[in-house]
């Protein structure tokens, strides 16, 4: 039984609950694991393999969210979900329009998709922030979302203390190390989904990797933006889990401002991959094509530090060579050949 089953974290659908001793009796192993690994230098992502020599990137040129979803996991062929207990991480720092936030429809189609597949049960997790998690979710309609399509939510703020893991690997820039949920960091089928944009107070970009600043408690993440090292450590929380695969919505984006308001212009183009370090890159480098700030257009890709830390932890590619970009109609291909050319020159 999957921890997302715990009822510390099940806020609606509570199909398949269990009590709290019962929860950590059958999480104590793979806790127990986590524990030990995060105190090794191999947490640090060097246990989980090199990086294969070509990753596939996907590019569905599109601007309708069901077709991007459906085109982009069809081109990638994604790991089977079958029956297993998928967990969706979307990006709701603020209930703000796209791409201030995940859109529904992407969600919508996500969870359709993984259905078809023959998925198992799927919970959406998040913590929002600076506003209440709850409030967030009330005003995206993600209560009622779950009410029409079955899934369960996981809201990061109410979990008690004993639901958190902690690391603190060798060489991180995180004071004391950090905690994620047990649910993420022992989850059966994580899945990510992110939006196109900049991010104004320190991150210089809010794609995959900064995703995983919502798994946090929210008591470490202002000192995280106040730290010179906050990009560093955004990569380092990544070493904490995986996803099977990552969709990251580019109908619109913020070339400048973000995470939740900025400069928005239309991209018309969905990413999906499963290495976050690739997908980061290739957003990076729509950015570039779409005309951004001084922190994008001035930085070569891969020395934006997020993107270099992460994969100096061997979580992705290390550089543009390791990338495959793939699409599966001309409109894709030409686009395809536009961004490869972007990332080859950095």
């Amino acid at each position: 039984m999957n921890i997302i089953e715990a009822e510390v974290t099940i806020m609606s659908h509570p199909f398949g609950r269990m009590n709290r001793r019962d929860f950590l009796k059958t999480s104590a192993s793979s806790v127990a694991g986590l524990a030990a690994l995060s105190g090794a230098d191999k947490a640090f992502g060097r246990a989980r393999g090199a990086a294969p020599a070509k990753t596939k990137i996907v590019l569905v040129k599109t601007n309708d969210r069901k077709r991007g979803v459906t085109e982009a996991l069809k081109l990638l062929d994604v790991p089977s979900p079958k029956g297993k207990r998928v967990l969706l991480k979307p990006n709701f720092n603020t209930s703000d329009p796209t791409p201030g936030s995940t859109h529904v429809d992407t969600l919508r189609q996500l969870i359709l998709e993984l259905r078809e597949r023959g998925s198992g049960a799927i919970a959406l997790a998040e913590s929002s922030g600076p506003p209440q998690t709850k409030t967030v979710m009330e005003e995206k309609g993600i209560f009622a979302l779950a009410e029409e399509l079955k899934f369960d939510i996981i809201n990061f703020e109410e979990l008690a203390a004993a639901d958190w893991v902690h690391f603190d690997p060798p060489g991180n820039h995180w004071p004391g190390g950090f905690d994620i949920p047990k649910a993420v960091a022992t989850a059966e089928y994580p899945v990510s989904t992110c939006c196109l944009k900049t991010h104004q107070y320190g991150g210089v970009i809010s794609m995959s990797l900064k995703l995983a600043v919502g798994l946090t408690p929210k008591s470490i993440r202002r000192p995280m933006h106040r730290s010179p090292d906050m990009r560093r450590m955004i990569a380092e929380l990544n070493t904490a889990y995986k996803p099977q695969f990552i969709v990251m919505d580019g109908v619109e984006a913020f070339v400048d401002g973000g995470p939740s308001q900025g400069k928005k212009v239309n991209a018309d183009v969905f990413v999906a991959g499963t290495d976050r370090v690739a997908v980061d890159a290739v957003g990076v480098a729509i950015l570039k094509d779409l005309g951004s700030n001084d922190a994008i257009m001035g930085t070569k890709i891969f020395a934006q530090e997020q993107i270099q830390r992460a994969a100096e932890l061997g979580l992705g590619v290390s550089g543009p060579d390791g990338i495959e970009l793939v699409a599966g109609d001309d409109a894709g291909r030409a686009y395809a050949e536009k961004i490869k050319a972007i990332l080859a020159q950095g």
